[in-house]
């Protein structure tokens, strides 16, 4: 994994990784991690991709990871949620660059998964070749706004840069309610322990989310419904959403489910959906997660050989 950064707002950089095959590359994929984690998160699932001769790449978030400085506190964003999203298009423009030739791949997971539905129909002219959306959902509209309300109130009791136990319950309290005998707040995330406690170790991982940046995902969230939004997606883009069926973020499935169908009413041609049973948040970190690799990598090889 090579490591490097490229300048960002408020004095700071945003911090990108990046895996090579050993040969030739075929395509790109782009990873866009979710909330209270980071990039190199991802090395396993990079590393299927460039046994089979993907470049991967992907970017530390605003107030994430390797993107956290003296002006952006952890978990903190400036500039709003389409700023974080230009950030990873940044990315996206830069990789592009230097594989031109290359098709190229998005894969969002969680809150990125909201980022990457976001690109989409902020930069229709990203050329992409394929999207897989992880670990996403819908919410109806008056929670979200109702979200954004306790935000607001919240931001005058704790600073839109503060942090708020009232929030972080709101939004990630519910969570494990669906499991029995938890071991620990964050076993929603995976079945495997390691998986688990790996991330409860890490100090890059599972932090509270500010007030600013808990408001701009719901805003995000609410524009991803928009059915003027959705619209402006190109409708040849063939994208894949993978989820487990115990996935609280998505509703346990209805909520993937919904955002299937709704790409599907706007007319994207090609929808398609991947519920796996038992499978928590991050399928990517399951136990069965070598099955994701299997339908994700037979979704690429039929979108690149076209």
């Amino acid at each position: 994994m090579k490591e490097f950064s490229f300048p960002a707002r408020n004095d700071t950089s945003i911090h990108c990784c990046k895996w090579e095959p050993d040969g030739a590359p075929r395509a790109v994929i782009q990873i866009v991690h979710g909330i209270a984690e980071y990039a190199a998160r991802y090395d396993e699932l990079a590393k299927v991709f460039t046994d089979h001769g993907f470049v991967v790449v992907a970017d530390d978030h605003m107030g994430h990871g390797g993107s956290i400085s003296a002006s952006i506190g952890q978990g903190c964003l400036v500039g709003g949620w389409k700023t974080m999203v230009s950030d990873t298009y940044r990315l996206l423009q830069m990789t592009r660059e230097e594989y031109p030739n290359l098709p190229y791949i998005i894969y969002g997971h969680s809150m990125g998964s909201f980022m990457t539905r976001t690109l989409l129909y902020t930069y229709p002219e990203a050329g992409l070749t394929g999207a897989v959306i992880s670990g996403t959902g819908w919410m109806p509209k008056p929670v979200l706004m109702a979200g954004r309300l306790v935000c607001k109130q919240q931001a005058g009791k704790h600073g839109w840069n503060g942090t708020s136990p009232t929030i972080n319950k709101l939004m990630f309290g519910s969570y494990n309610k669906g499991f029995e005998n938890p071991r620990t707040p964050v076993d929603w995330l995976s079945r495997d322990p390691e998986v688990v406690d790996r991330y409860v170790a890490d100090p890059l991982c599972g932090f509270d989310a500010s007030v600013g940046l808990s408001y701009e995902m719901l805003g995000g969230m609410l524009a991803n419904e928009d059915r003027k939004n959705l619209a402006l997606m190109p409708k040849d883009l063939p994208v894949l959403f993978v989820s487990g069926d115990k996935d609280p973020v998505g509703g346990n499935g209805k909520g993937v489910r919904q955002t299937y169908e709704a790409f599907r009413k706007i007319g994207m041609q090609d929808v398609r959906l991947r519920l796996y049973p038992d499978g928590r948040h991050e399928m990517h970190n399951e136990l069965n997660r070598t099955e994701l690799h299997a339908d994700v990598l037979a979704f690429l090889d039929e979108i690149l050989n076209k």
